[in-house]
């Protein structure tokens, strides 16, 4: 079988660490063997001369084309209006795509056109799916179905493709839930959880991982001090000024955040603004190779995000026996089954640091948080994602 995936969450030559749980996804399904995989990953570039500045000029560095574990990736550019045009990217994007379809089809045809993320992806998959007469599919991770669908141009075009599509798959049932109350057919959507590499995330002995952080990261909190760990980009709806806020009333813990992005400095004031500056570790972007030994020497993951598919760091740190405090978005309750993976706690920094205290007060076995993450796997991910494009494809 041959699938032209279209994915603008995906990593390039100049933002590698864009879109990596798809790359992983992809990988796995390359590693089958069975699925010949071209990646199109469209790249927006406002027009000149805005496209001058940052990131924009570093983005345009990319080449046209790269190889990914054996994923052949092209990289075409469109046109994007930044601040006003998301709503019209679909049709920039079909119309930058389809001559490259059209000529990769040629040389040897698609079965299935696939697209990895609802909005723009998805309207756009549709366009080129009906131009080239092929059956199509959409993923939706989360913040495609609750940002965009709040968008009344853009949620138009998601119920169109989601009527014209092959079939679905959603990243948890809570959020196929919330795709069926914007009006999209409940049944033509299956549940597809993310993978997981167990090689790479299992628990360390947190003592050794405590140790191990000073040479990796330059990250030394106290002996026997509680460490929580945040992964993600430094923006508002990560939610990471309410974990500072919550460390206040988790007396000597330490927070490291993991991430970079436009709220660092804010962060770093809110913390000297309420004294924690000195238990408030900012990481920058964590290499991936030392993710897992981060996780593993924390006492808790605290994640309060304002909108979540299922997060792939939640199962990440579940796999490293790091107990989660997450809010009760998306997925949440389908990962946070019992309390040894952790405690459902409201956006608010007084019930965080109430769901952490309660964590450091009675932790749970590492064997036991961990056993929540051992139904993920990039190989059972892989395996039922190629089952669906073979029933679209009628194979």
């Amino acid at each position: 079988m041959r699938v032209l995936s279209l994915s603008t969450l995906f990593p390039s030559p100049q933002r590698p660490a864009f879109g990596k749980f798809v790359a992983s996804q992809m990988e796995a399904v390359a590693a089958r063997g069975d699925v010949e995989l071209v990646v199109v990953n469209p790249l927006g570039m406002p027009p000149w001369p805005l496209s001058r500045r940052e990131p924009y000029a570093a983005w345009n560095a990319n080449p046209a084309q790269s190889e990914r574990a054996g994923i052949t990736v092209h990289h075409p550019r469109f046109i994007t209006l930044p601040l006003i045009g998301g709503d019209s990217n679909p049709a920039r994007i079909a119309r930058t795509v389809l001559p490259l379809a059209r000529r990769l089809h040629a040389e040897r045809a698609f079965d299935v056109i696939d697209a990895q993320f609802f909005f723009p992806d998805g309207p756009a998959a549709m366009r080129i799916a009906a131009a080239l007469a092929l059956p199509f599919s959409i993923k939706a991770r989360g913040s495609d179905i609750h940002y965009w669908g709040e968008r009344p141009k853009a949620l138009a075009q998601m119920q169109a493709a989601a009527r014209a599509s092959g079939g679905m798959l959603v990243v948890s049932d809570s959020l196929r839930g919330d795709m069926a109350a914007l009006g999209m057919e409940r049944g033509k959507i299956a549940v597809h959880y993310t993978g997981l590499d167990h090689a790479r995330f299992h628990p360390q002995p947190r003592a050794a991982a405590r140790a191990a952080l000073a040479g990796l990261l330059g990250l030394a909190a106290p002996d026997g001090a509680p460490l929580f760990v945040c992964t993600g980009a430094l923006i508002a709806i990560k939610g990471q000024s309410l974990a500072i806020e919550a460390l206040v009333s988790v007396p000597l813990a330490h927070l490291a955040l993991a991430g970079s992005g436009a709220d660092e400095a804010l962060l770093r004031r809110l913390a000297a603004q309420h004294g924690v500056a000195d238990r408030v570790h900012f990481l920058g972007q964590v290499p991936h190779e030392a993710l897992p030994t981060l996780l593993s020497a924390a006492d808790a993951m605290v994640l309060p995000s304002e909108r979540e598919g299922l997060a792939n760091a939640w199962i990440e740190a579940l796999a490293c026996g790091t107990p989660l405090v997450i809010p009760d978005i998306g997925g949440a309750r389908e990962v946070v089954a019992d309390e040894d993976a952790g405690r459902i706690a409201a956006r608010d920094p007084q019930a965080i640091a109430e769901a952490l205290n309660s964590l450091l007060a009675a932790a749970p076995p590492t064997v036991k948080v961990a056993a929540h993450a051992a139904r993920f796997s990039w190989e059972a991910n892989a395996a039922q994602l190629v089952d669906h494009w073979c029933r679209l494809a009628g194979r």
